[in-house]
């Protein structure tokens, strides 16, 4: 469901995107080209700032939310999730947050008032707020890093893990295709 938020925005969805008819957008949210937004999933931007602005939530080309993930604003804050990204099943991404290109993160994972660096991967169930995580970085599973000074003992992506988070990204892409081959015959 695409709806308008308070403020009257209402999202914007490249052409070449698929959204499931069961997630909702609402507000401003931007979708880029080959998007997959899985079932269940809510983006909403609908909260303002002091002074009654807000910044959107961008999705960026090539990447995929998918089921059950929330993504939302805190106060008019922004979200950017860059290129070639995956955010896995009902993971949460609150704004203000800045999601690199070419960044996994894993399944129920929360993100909040924090920047992911290109490369990145934040494995499953992991907490990361509050810091800037830099790019080619590896947050193992259950981690929760709640400032800069707790990233000194993250270890660096190895080949493998990268590899792993472009074959999720690559499977998603082709969803996007299949989905919207198939999409009047729901």
């Amino acid at each position: 469901m695409i709806r308008k938020n308070p403020s009257g925005h209402l999202p914007v969805v490249h052409d070449t995107a698929f959204v499931d008819p069961t997630a909702i957008l609402c507000g401003k949210v931007v979708v880029e080209e080959n998007v997959f937004i899985g079932p269940y999933a809510v983006i909403r931007a609908d909260e303002v700032d002091a002074n009654g602005e807000m910044e959107p939530i961008v999705i960026g080309a090539n990447s995929n939310i998918q089921d059950g993930v929330v993504i939302h604003c805190k106060a008019g804050g922004g979200v950017v999730i860059g290129q070639d990204s995956s955010i896995a099943h009902r993971s949460i991404v609150h704004g203000p947050c800045k999601v690199g290109n070419n960044v996994f993160v894993g399944f129920n994972s929360v993100l909040f008032n924090c920047s992911v660096g290109d490369g990145s991967v934040i494995r499953h169930n992991s907490v990361v707020e509050g810091c800037e995580v830099p790019p080619g970085f590896y947050v193992p599973s259950t981690a929760n890093i709640h400032s800069n000074e707790e990233l000194a003992g993250i270890e660096r992506v190895t080949p493998d893990v990268s590899g792993f988070s472009e074959s999720v990204a690559q499977a998603n892409n082709e969803l996007v295709k299949g989905y919207k081959r198939i999409r009047n015959e729901f």
